[in-house]
């Protein structure tokens, strides 16, 4: 198997994300406001929430690149506080407007990113192909990256994510602004690494996606306000089937069905 998920025997077992009052300040602006919940290992686990309520700020400080302001949290085993490096190895991470170098060919981009994760050689070839089959980028490789589509180049993005074998995926709405169709495949690729063990934590704004994640997160204000499976959560808390697509309507409903 590509990735080796169980690399870590002694951490196996525990949850892939454990945060307990997880606070994040700036300044006086309170961007995150004691969060506290956890991921399985294996899960894909959907975040939602509006824009500045809070998600980018929390994916930001699971995978240090921010501290936090006071709480606790795990990621694979590890300290978000003292263990940055140790999580860096094990995860991949795609933010919003994720960092491809639009002068460059796609195998440009993934000879480049494969560097800065220090994989080479013989690894790096195995990880390429396998990489350009998923993405449906084989054929592709000389071609510029500024040439491709929106939806061609999240495939690449998420390419460069994957190509040091992660355990886990923090992937920060990933799907934003392509097209319906470039969603569906993009998901499809997330269903193929789920289904070999890849932890998948998502930020979406798409209910129809969210209607797809094993579990859901929903963040409002920087305040966890419902965690459980979609099914969980139209049955408690939404009173039945969503068929609207507006976030905003679904929030609405789950503020009133947690009062």
């Amino acid at each position: 198997m590509i990735f080796n998920v169980d690399e870590d025997k002694n951490r196996s077992s525990e949850p892939a994300v454990v945060c307990q009052g997880l606070r994040k300040k700036f300044g006086d602006f309170v961007a995150v406001d004691g969060i506290s919940f956890s991921i399985e290992q294996g899960e894909v686990f959907g975040f939602l929430g509006p824009n500045g309520s809070g998600k980018s700020t929390t994916i930001r400080m699971l995978c240090g690149i921010v501290s936090p302001t006071e709480g606790e949290g795990r990621v694979l085993g590890f300290d978000i506080y003292r263990q940055h490096a140790q999580i860096r190895s094990r995860i991949g991470y795609m933010s919003q407007r994720f960092s491809l170098y639009d002068d460059l060919t796609v195998d440009e981009n993934l000879i480049f990113y494969a560097g800065t994760y220090s994989v080479r050689g013989r690894e790096f070839a195995e990880m390429r192909e396998f990489a350009l089959q998923m993405s449906g980028l084989k054929g592709r490789e000389r071609e510029l990256t500024t040439n491709l589509s929106g939806g061609w180049k999240q495939r690449l993005a998420l390419s460069c994510a994957i190509l040091h074998k992660p355990r886990m995926l923090f992937l920060d709405e990933p799907t934003g602004g392509v097209d319906p169709n470039s969603r569906r495949i993009f998901w499809d690729l997330i269903y193929q690494l789920s289904s070999m063990g890849v932890t998948i934590f998502v930020t979406t704004h798409y209910m129809d996606e969210a209607e797809h994640c094993d579990r859901l997160g929903f963040i409002l204000d920087g305040r966890i306000i419902a965690v459980g499976s979609p099914s969980e959560l139209k049955r408690t808390i939404l009173g039945g089937d969503v068929f609207s697509s507006s976030l905003e309507d679904v929030f609405v409903s789950l503020i009133q069905g947690t009062k």
